[in-house]
């Protein structure tokens, strides 16, 4: 968002899409801070009206768990990071463990910035870059991927609303989930049949015509070599349907981290309660992913379902405060990691600016880079 202010700000003037856009900027980030201190509002009400002595203590009853949980994590990351690893075609993937780390990076934007879910998308889509693999292919392996995600989850959720009433016997929720899956689909279906359709190619065209500056135009081309690659990437069905495959068992298999949370609680649940309250979790966070970082929506459904599970309210806040603490654990290390990046990254593109001059009065000096940068590279 930033940037895309600057490159505007660069040819404001004369230029109503760009000034339309810009003004715009401030209406937005007020929106997200809105947004923000309505769920920090949500949160502070849960917490209060179950007693904050209570929710603590439950917490502090989880003790050395909470690093446990911690640690357990990292397996369905590394999940996470292969299904995406998948989706690149065989002569454009990087390593697994490149992968694995721009993952980690991305999610940890994701659950600690107050941004949008799509923060860590992009994020870990500009790191693959810098990494070396093309933008057409990085922007179109993380699109499919979002794709398979959306609809695994969707999946998920209406499996753990199914258990939800086995164990509860709560018919009443029969109706509403028979609704809403077809409506739920409906919109994956869409968002998949607009990629293929050419959505990356639209998004330029719309953002050229808003903004004169070609440097925005040249997100036309560069939209029509993203689609040519999602149709490709949607192309090659086996790959797909492993993504999909393993996606479902990334979900299943961070339910663990639930049941841990529960027992760490002294609560007896077996695995079928933490499915059900990791499945519908994730299913209301996304649902309302505009509130940033889900806070205060994850709380209210897991002490929403937690009711129906017969577990105390306390204890239902203090599973989810667990879960703030384990992505507040692996988070932090990530955005410091991050940070460090983009500071290298900015340090490398202001010495390459600042030596442009001379590299063009003095062409000689440009090869003699080039062979420092090959000698180095050999040792």
């Amino acid at each position: 968002m930033r940037r895309s202010a600057s490159a505007c700000d660069s040819n404001v003037e004369g230029t109503p899409g760009d000034q339309a856009t810009v003004n715009k900027l401030p209406k937005i980030r007020f929106t997200v801070y809105l947004l923000g201190l309505a769920g920090a509002a949500l949160f502070t009400i849960l917490i209060v009206h179950q007693g904050v002595h209570d929710v603590v203590r439950a917490v502090a009853t989880a003790g050395w768990w909470m690093a446990a949980i911690a640690a357990y994590h990292l397996f369905p990351l590394f999940l996470d990071a292969f299904e995406w690893w998948i989706l690149f075609p065989p002569n454009d993937r990087l390593s697994i463990r490149t992968m694995y780390w721009a993952r980690w990076l991305g999610e940890s934007f994701a659950n600690l910035v107050p941004a949008a879910q799509v923060g860590g998308d992009i994020l870990r889509t500009r790191l693959v870059v810098l990494r070396g693999a093309s933008i057409p292919v990085a922007t179109a392996a993380v699109l499919v991927d979002i794709t398979v995600s959306v609809f695994i989850q969707t999946l998920f959720t209406l499996s753990g609303v199914s258990l939800l009433i086995r164990v509860t016997g709560q018919t009443n929720l029969l109706g509403p989930s028979l609704a809403g899956a077809p409506v739920a689909m409906a919109l994956v279906a869409g968002f998949y049949f607009v990629q293929r359709f050419g959505l990356v190619r639209l998004f330029g065209a719309v953002v050229s015509r808003c903004a004169k500056d070609s440097k925005w135009r040249s997100l036309v081309g560069k939209g029509g070599q993203v689609d040519q690659t999602l149709r490709k990437v949607y192309g090659r069905i086996p790959a797909v349907a492993a993504c999909c495959a393993v996606t479902m068992t990334s979900f299943v298999v961070g339910s663990g981290e639930v049941w841990i949370g529960l027992h760490a609680l002294g609560v007896p649940a077996g695995f079928d309660k933490a499915l059900i309250l990791e499945s519908i979790g994730q299913g209301v966070q996304s649902a309302l992913c505009f509130i940033p970082g889900g806070l205060g929506v994850r709380e209210g459904g897991y002490l929403v379902v937690g009711h129906m599970l017969g577990i105390s309210g306390d204890v239902a806040l203090a599973l989810a405060l667990i879960r703030r603490v384990r992505e507040i654990t692996i988070g932090i290390p990530g955005l410091i990691a991050w940070q460090l990046i983009e500071g290298r990254q900015f340090l490398q593109t202001s010495l390459r600016t600042s030596l442009t001059p001379a590299i063009q009065k003095y062409p000689n000096l440009a090869d003699s880079q080039a062979m420092s940068e090959c000698q180095r590279r050999s040792d």
